[in-house]
């Protein structure tokens, strides 16, 4: 699972940061990488809150594009 910068508290939030092209950083918080090109698996918020978002984004040429 990766977490997204800026810290968003809610899906909805990251969904509409996506949709007025702000960029969003997408990092890896253990080992493994990040594609450049295809899925990821997000969650949200940052340890130590409690996660209570979960979705799958898209990766196009290393940047989010969309989430689900």
């Amino acid at each position: 699972m990766s977490y997204v910068n800026p810290n968003f508290k809610t899906k909805k939030a990251l969904r509409e940061a996506l949709a007025a092209g702000k960029t969003v950083e997408v990092y890896e918080h253990g080992l493994g990488s990040i594609p450049a090109n295809g899925t990821v698996h997000l969650e949200g918020p940052h340890y130590p809150a409690p996660h209570t978002w979960y979705a799958e984004g898209k990766m196009e040429n290393g940047r989010l594009v969309k989430i689900k």
